[in-house]
């Protein structure tokens, strides 16, 4: 199983929600679970350090996750440069104990990154994808196999609509 992942951040309570998508395959149109979890108290934004912000969130919404997983997708970059600077993505593969793949679909690219871009759809915006716990390349094949015409995959829309609307 794989799931996809977001945090959508509020002024007041919650400060924020999180949501998970859960699918049986990269080509999957509808997810078999959803799961939204607020949460209360997040840290304070620091450029460069999003994932003490959103590390927590997302381990939160994991958490209702009952079945197991095999990559999680996140909004973001695993790896941010060249020399193995950790981004949200590695942060959370430790967090998950290096069990649980981790593929990053950033929408913007991180300069110095070692991302794989692509293109899907007739976009001509690439998305960036890094991973961590399985091939790049392997990560990258499945997101552009991911339902959906358009640059973003269906159920990348869907997890950052759900977030926002509950």
């Amino acid at each position: 199983m794989l799931a996809c992942v977001d945090v959508d951040y509020r002024e007041g309570s919650p400060a924020a929600v999180a949501a998970a998508l859960v699918f049986a395959d990269w080509g999957a149109a509808e997810p078999v679970a959803e799961h939204v979890e607020p949460v209360e108290a997040i840290e304070p934004y620091v450029p460069g350090q999003l994932y003490r912000r959103e590390l927590p969130c997302l381990l939160a919404v994991l958490g209702r996750v009952s079945a197991p997983l095999g990559v999680i997708l996140v909004d973001g970059y695993v790896v941010l440069d060249a020399e193995g600077r950790p981004g949200l993505g590695a942060h959370l593969y430790e967090a998950l104990g290096r069990r649980v793949a981790v593929v990053g679909v950033a929408k913007s690219v991180f300069e110095g990154s070692a991302a794989i871009e692509l293109r899907r759809g007739e976009s001509v915006r690439p998305l960036y994808v890094s991973a961590v716990g399985m091939d790049a390349q392997e990560a990258a094949d499945g997101v552009l196999r991911m339902h959906g015409p358009h640059r973003l995959p269906t159920l990348l829309k869907r997890v950052d609509r759900l977030c926002r609307d509950a």
